[in-house]
């Protein structure tokens, strides 16, 4: 199996448990395949756990905002600190930035939990489709 297929099968994994926390299976990555996961200009990183993919964050970043796209821990590794581990490894790699934005499920409490310990805060809510809200967070970067 490649790296992305594995990713690809995590990132259902995990999707299809967000998807049941807020009530819509609509979530774009749930629909997302193979070529349109390879073909992405997000970067990527991923966290092992014995030769198996455990998590993966995705990200852009142009100027001085570094947006992430994804962040994604497989089920059978949740709450052991990973989706942590890899917003402050990106962190930690790219420097330059001034504000870091991700959204959530707006009933996602884990992740919303989650960003909000990494010091992110709420900025509002939006509804992406039809009956698919997302909350908005971003971090302020302090000179």
């Amino acid at each position: 199996m490649t790296q992305a297929q594995e990713l690809l099968e995590m990132q259902r994994a995990a999707y299809l448990i967000e998807a049941e926390l807020i009530g819509s299976f609509a979530i774009p990555a749930l629909q997302e395949d193979l070529e349109t996961l390879q073909n992405s200009d997000e970067i990527f990183y991923g966290y092992w756990i014995d030769d198996r993919l455990a998590g993966a964050i995705s990200y852009k970043k142009e100027g001085g905002l570094l947006d992430i796209y994804r962040l994604v821990v497989h089920p059978s590794y949740f709450r052991r600190g990973i989706g942590k581990a890899l917003v402050s490894f990106v962190e930690g790699v790219e420097e330059g930035r001034e504000r870091i934005i991700v959204s959530t499920g707006a009933r996602n409490l884990p992740a919303k939990r989650l960003y909000e310990g990494l010091g992110f805060s709420e900025i509002g809510e939006r509804e992406v489709i039809p009956g698919l809200w997302i909350t908005l967070f971003e971090k302020v970067e302090r000179c």
